[in-house]
């Protein structure tokens, strides 16, 4: 890394990666005060080894320059600050890791520091005091305030991360920046990565199901859709230009994998039209698409492109922003003048439109402002581009007539305004020679720059490339230290350039006019041996050519078709266009041209001559009904909690506004009119005090027609807690019901995941039970989760499934409801308080066990036993206050017996409940089991008390002599 100040000055950091982490261990910070000749190192701690990884230069105070550094164990996070160009440094501590700085555009003790925690500093004192912003902001998508179009410099745009997971463009002042503070300026959350400020523009993305949608902002006005083709279906987009009040962009569309169609917009960046289709464009590491556009600098409106169609990729040029393209001329003969057997058009020049991976080296094509109509760059003669031939080519007339100058790629430098052209050849070799021209590439000399060869790294010179200065550096080996060397051509010139040194010349003459005008620019002589110096400046004049029909593209809704040339270079309406619709933005009162098809080029300033637009029919603005209405919440948060304060934001599309009603509906018995709603961008504030969900219907209309939009706000507090309740033991190929109890019980509109078993797809349903089967015998694991929008809870349960088993129904007095609450816990500790109870997987109860025998089909002679006890009353136990409870067998022709929803899984009236029994080492028996109605139902998993039944033993309140027997229930 390199930077080299208005002066003489120059600081290097040179930097030693890990092969593996691609981490930092070394670094070396190397300044020159005298244009490279010498050099010192800089000891910013001495004694302590630190790692600067980064430094940044005030864009209008070049003497101020802040490095990013840390202790070589990462631990200790520091800046250091210079404000005389690095002959000094202050250290500063910082309680962040520092990711990228920022300064601002035109006060230079502010700047931004994005952490590598997402969150967002502030300085006001050139880093010396930091104070957070915002967290949870979207790296490289944050940015100042662009002078002259928004109204605070103060202002910061930045993409975040809201606490639902989404992500929204917002605004804020660096003074306050807290979440109360920032301006959510699109209404809904947009695409993770997707905010762009540039210029006049905002642009954002978002995508609803397959479908993605582009927004602009002109001037900080409203978004509005970007309105492409009707059947583009875009699938990506890449801003190529913003400059010249108008947007140049490539879109990839639904059909294209490989490549991308050139757009061009109205001044607002709302309608666009095609200038060239498929573009070849190729993709990066991290998801970067590189596309082969290059604007040509030094002159507007001239751009190259690569082309590909059918596989094969041709170079173009356009001189009018993209309303015309042609191929590249090839020369007539080559580098050592003999004739070359390339003729158009089934022949052409091509050129590989790359950009260099090193920043410290030109990429494939090279031009530059300070120096226009120069183009320098790498590529093949043929009816086709081919990969890895790359041939040198030079013009001197923007790409009218072409010279080939070397038969290998050079990286090239222009110095003192493309007064002399630097070529070091692209290899893996060392080297010591350069060569350089004077002549804008016609002759070329031979520079030995080294007495020993160096792998040559990279090209520098100062910034404009208005010095003769520059300073090649690289390496002698692979492990050796950095060699840097000055090469300075001011000897080779003896004086500054007087204006008797130019001729004039017309960027023009092989070409009238470029983008409605003739421009005179002058050049060097080729007899004059001067310096251009700082205060040249290329451009002469420019005067305004008459418009002819090449200054005219189509417009938006109208192509030209490529089969039709022959009836003229017409633009053609597509079949979705209508000309004479109004547009959106037309109000009653105000009158619309419909379209001619054409419109000027912007930029051009052709006067006079032809108006392709002067046939447009002038119409009155119709009253058109409201249509695109939409309804939305700042920060999109449609589930609520009772008391939150919401802010509804009404959009519409399309439609007058000024003479349309607005009657909302908020559905809790407040209603309201309103006029002009969507102008006056007035939201609508409200507070939901109960639970519920509540249908807002926003209906606009005026005397053309209406429109509405609805809006559903679940208003509901986060869920406490979910208890499953499930029978312990199953039938195999039963159905078993398991139901969800939700904690508060008035929770709305929940959602419950079922996940039984180990498989990982959940069930869903929106009821709070669930019908299922187990196909296999063991332990099943059954988990519930309940969402409602705004929190989930969870429980688990597990299932033990056997083929068969066998259950005992029970009643209980009529005295119990008395203390029951109706939750899960009181049920827990009932059964906990049971005298039939399970404990350590045993079942334990007071009774005479039968004798085994020879096992067949089997019956459980337990079973009488334990009915007999239950029988004689024996059986109670003691709740609140001393209340004793009887529990007795089941009988539906006993009016004392009580059926208890406390222990049901599903309150279902009339039914008794049940208790389960089960045996692992079951004593062989001989009789057959006959199953009542009412018990098979059971078997299928209908009704069963909680699984924790487990504390006293089966007996009569008098004490009798207890027996353990390992679990009851029978299974065979």
């Amino acid at each position: 890394m390199w930077l080299w100040f208005d002066g003489s000055v120059i600081l290097i950091l040179t930097k030693y990666y890990h092969a593996d982490s691609n981490k930092v261990l070394e670094s070396s910070l190397w300044r020159s005060s005298d244009y490279g000749s010498t050099y010192t190192k800089l000891n910013l701690m001495p004694g302590t080894t630190i790692i600067v990884t980064n430094f940044y230069i005030c864009p209008t105070n070049k003497k101020k320059v802040i490095l990013v550094s840390s202790s070589i164990n990462e631990r200790d996070q520091m800046l250091f600050i210079s404000t005389d160009e690095g002959s000094s440094f202050q250290r500063q501590p910082v309680s962040f890791t520092v990711d990228t700085l920022l300064f601002h555009p035109s006060e230079e003790d502010k700047l931004l520091a994005y952490s590598k925690e997402a969150k967002l500093y502030i300085s006001t004192d050139l880093g010396h005091k930091w104070t957070v912003l915002q967290e949870r902001v979207t790296k490289d998508r944050v940015f100042w305030a662009v002078t002259a179009v928004d109204v605070d410099p103060d202002l910061v745009h930045m993409e975040i991360q809201d606490i639902g997971g989404g992500y929204l463009y917002v605004t804020c002042l660096i003074q306050n920046c807290s979440d109360k503070m920032v301006t959510a300026q699109f209404l809904g959350k947009i695409d993770h990565n997707s905010l762009s400020v540039q210029d006049e523009y905002i642009f954002v993305k978002v995508t609803t199901g397959n479908r993605t949608k582009y927004y602009v902002s002109y001037r900080r006005n409203e978004f509005v859709q970007m309105r492409f083709p009707k059947y583009a279906l875009p699938k990506d987009l890449q801003i190529v230009s913003t400059d010249e009040n108008q947007v140049f962009l490539a879109l990839q569309e639904w059909y294209q994998t490989d490549t991308y169609n050139l757009y061009q917009s109205d001044p607002q960046g709302v309608y666009y039209s095609i200038v060239l289709e498929n573009v070849r464009s190729t993709k990066q590491p991290e998801e970067n698409v590189l596309i082969d556009i290059l604007e040509v600098r030094g002159i507007k409106g001239v751009f190259l492109a690569n082309q590909k169609i059918d596989g094969k990729v041709m170079t173009l040029i356009t001189y009018n922003k993209g309303r015309d393209w042609e191929p590249l001329a090839p020369p007539t003969t080559d580098m050592n003048g003999k004739p070359v057997s390339c003729k158009q058009p089934d022949c052409h020049l091509h050129l590989h439109l790359r950009w260099a991976d090193n920043p410290y080296v030109s990429g494939t094509v090279h031009t530059k402002d300070s120096a226009p109509g120069l183009i320098m760059g790498a590529g093949n003669l043929g009816s086709q581009l081919v990969e890895y031939k790359e041939e040198m080519y030079i013009t001197s007339d923007c790409g009218k007539t072409w010279r080939q100058v070397f038969e290998e790629e050079h990286h090239i430098l222009y110095l003192d305004h493309g007064g002399v052209i630097v070529a070091i050849k692209d290899t893996s070799i060392p080297l010591k020679i350069l060569k350089f021209s004077t002549d804008e590439g016609r002759t070329w000399s031979i520079h030995n720059f080294t007495s020993t060869s160096v792998f040559v790294d990279g090209l520098l010179s100062e910034p404009g490339d208005e010095t003769l200065v520059m300073t090649v550096f690289g390496h002698i080996s692979y492990r050796s230290d950095w060699e840097l060397v000055k090469v300075d051509f001011r000897q080779s010139f003896p004086r500054q350039c007087t204006e008797a040194d130019y001729d004039s010349w017309k960027l023009t003459d092989l070409q009238k006019c470029i983008m409605g005008q003739e421009r005179m620019y002058r050049r060097r002589k080729e007899s004059s041996f001067c310096i251009k110096g700082k205060s040249y400046t290329s451009a002469l004049t420019a005067k305004p050519c008459q418009c002819t029909e090449k200054d005219f593209a189509c417009d938006y809704g109208f192509e030209r078709a490529p089969s039709l040339r022959l009836e003229g270079d017409r633009c053609y309406p597509d079949f979705w266009h209508d000309p004479d619709a109004p547009p959106e933005n037309c109000h009653m009162g105000h009158s619309y041209k419909s379209s001619t098809g054409y419109r000027k080029v912007i930029a051009n300033v052709c006067e006079g001559g032809l108006n392709k637009e002067q046939s447009a029919k002038q119409h009155s603005c119709p009253l058109l009904p409201p249509s695109g209405l939409q309804l939305g919440i700042k920060g999109q948060m449609l589930a609520v909690a009772p008391g939150d304060d919401i802010t509804f934001i009404v959009h519409q599309e399309q439609g007058d506004t000024t003479s349309t009603r607005y009657q909302v509906d908020l559905m809790d018995g407040v209603r309201a009119i309103y006029e002009n709603l969507t102008v006056t961008d007035e939201p609508i504030q409200h507070r939901y005090e109960k639970p519920g969900v509540y249908r807002v219907n926003v209906k606009a209309e005026n005397s053309a027609g209406h429109d509405q939009a609805t809006l559903y706000i679940q208003v509901t507090a986060p869920l406490q807690d979910v208890h499953l309740e499930v029978v312990p033991i199953a039938g195999r190929n039963q159905e078993v019901n398991l139901t969800a109890i939700v904690l508060p019980t008035e929770a709305n509109l929940t959602v419950f995941y079922w996940w039984i078993g180990d498989n990982l797809q959940p069930k869903l349903t929106l009821e709070n039970s669930l019908i299922t089967r187990f196909s296999e015998e063991g332990e099943v694991p059954v988990t519930v989760q309940a969402s409602n929008g705004r929190s989930m809870v969870q429980d688990s349960k597990t299932v033990i499934v056997y083929d068969h088993f066998q259950v005992i129904p029970l009643s209980f007095s009529h005295n119990l409801d008395r203390f029951n609450p109706n939750i899960p816990e009181w049920r827990r500790d009932v059964g906990q308080s049971s005298v039939c109870f399970m404990q350590n997987n045993d079942f334990k109860c007071t009774y005479h066990v039968s004798t085994p025998v020879k096992r067949s089909v089997f019956v459980d002679k337990r079973v009488p036993t334990i009915k007999q006890v239950l029988s004689e009353n024996n059986v109670s136990f003691i709740v609140r206050g001393g209340l004793r409870v009887l529990v007795t067998l089941a009988d539906s022709d006993r009016g004392d017996s009580l059926t208890h929803p406390w222990l049901r899984f599903r309150k279902l009236p009339g039914r008794n409940v049940y208790a389960q029994m089960h045996n692992e080492k079951e004593q062989e028996m001989t009789s057959p089991v006959n199953h009542s109605e009412d018990t098979q139902n059971i078997i299928q998993g209908e009704e069963f008390i909680d699984d924790d039944l487990d504390s006293q033993t089966l007996g009569n309140p008098g004490g009798r002599s207890k027996f353990s027997y390992p679990r009851l229930t029978s299974h065979y």
